[in-house]
């Protein structure tokens, strides 16, 4: 049996949790975790479900309040390596999610890419904005997905497709215990009209 501390190289103990809040509130973290790819959260997730160690998953913790007396367990933050990249081939956009979503809306209006430009101005992650399916004045985070790849609670990882996933107002049916990345088919819009609704959403 693997041991949480065998992840020494992204483990840190009792780290103090408010300077990743974007409240900057929070206490200490018994176990702090930053992964950097999937597989090191899939190793990460399946040695605490063996040593019955809690999980906890954020990403910029844009949305959520962590107590002051801290938390027992595991957090993990999903935000480091490949977490945050983004990938653009023609009208396909994947990012992690770790990835900012004003840095996914951004490069893909410099793309000249239509579907994100109404996220505009809205803090934290990707993962974060399509659990709660964040949106603007015009559109939200689910609108423009294909496919969003997760993992449950025993580590175990999949695809879910746009079919399989429903968004409605500020919530999504994306329940498993992280997101790993997601998958968004846009439209190509050269044109200034992309760029003067995301500056009207501001």
């Amino acid at each position: 049996m693997s041991s949480i501390e065998d992840f020494k190289e992204i483990l840190k103990l009792s780290e103090p949790l408010a300077k990743y809040s974007y409240f900057k509130i929070g206490g200490p973290a018994q176990f702090f975790l930053e992964p950097r790819n999937a597989d090191e959260l899939q190793a990460v997730i399946k040695c605490c479900v063996e040593n019955e160690i809690p999980v906890r998953v954020f990403g910029g913790a844009s949305n959520i309040l962590i107590k002051d007396s801290g938390v027992q367990g595991a957090v993990i933050r999903i935000h480091a390596g490949d977490f945050s990249k983004i990938s653009i081939d023609g009208t396909t956009v994947t990012a992690g999610a770790g990835a900012l979503l004003s840095n996914l809306v951004s490069e893909t209006v410099k793309a000249g890419l239509a579907g994100l430009e109404s996220l505009v101005g809205i803090p934290g992650t990707v993962g974060g904005a399509l659990h709660g399916n964040a949106g603007g004045h015009t559109g939200d985070t689910g609108q423009c997905v294909t496919s969003v790849t997760v993992l449950t609670a025993r580590g175990e990882k999949f695809v879910r497709t746009a079919d399989e996933l429903s968004f409605s107002y500020r919530e999504s049916s994306i329940n498993e215990l992280a997101i790993i990345e997601a998958v968004f088919e846009l439209t190509a819009d050269y044109s200034e009209e992309t760029t003067s609704r995301m500056k009207k959403n501001l």
